[in-house]
């Protein structure tokens, strides 16, 4: 049975629905442009690294979606008196996020070169 945000007293953000149709469009273009990339990389015929510019844009609006949803379930919703905490612990966890992607990013870039 599913629960009724208005009797709960949680009305849910207004960027939320947004921001989950982004998340799960982007994670969609990402597997199927990994999928479609997959199929036609070859040794006689290596695909553009122009074409890996949408998985990684893809893969950068998922993080960004699933960053926004965090921020709006941790610091957003919290009390006042915590919000300065949650917010420094959130920087940071999107900050780590934010440097993972761009390290996988640089390093397979990297390696098109090799």
């Amino acid at each position: 049975m599913p629960i009724d945000p208005s009797k709960t007293g949680q009305n849910p953000h207004p960027w939320r629905k947004r921001l989950l149709a982004v998340e799960f469009i982007a994670l969609a273009v990402l597997v199927s442009s990994m999928a479609m990339l997959g199929n036609t990389n070859s040794a006689e015929n290596p695909i553009n690294p122009g074409w890996l510019l949408i998985p990684a844009a893809a893969s950068l609006a998922v993080f960004a979606s699933f960053i926004g949803l965090m921020y709006l379930r941790w610091v957003a919703s919290a009390s006042p008196e915590r919000q300065g905490r949650h917010r420094l612990i959130f920087a940071l966890l999107a900050i780590t996020l934010l440097s993972v992607w761009g390290y996988g990013i640089v390093n397979t870039w990297n390696s098109l070169g090799s």
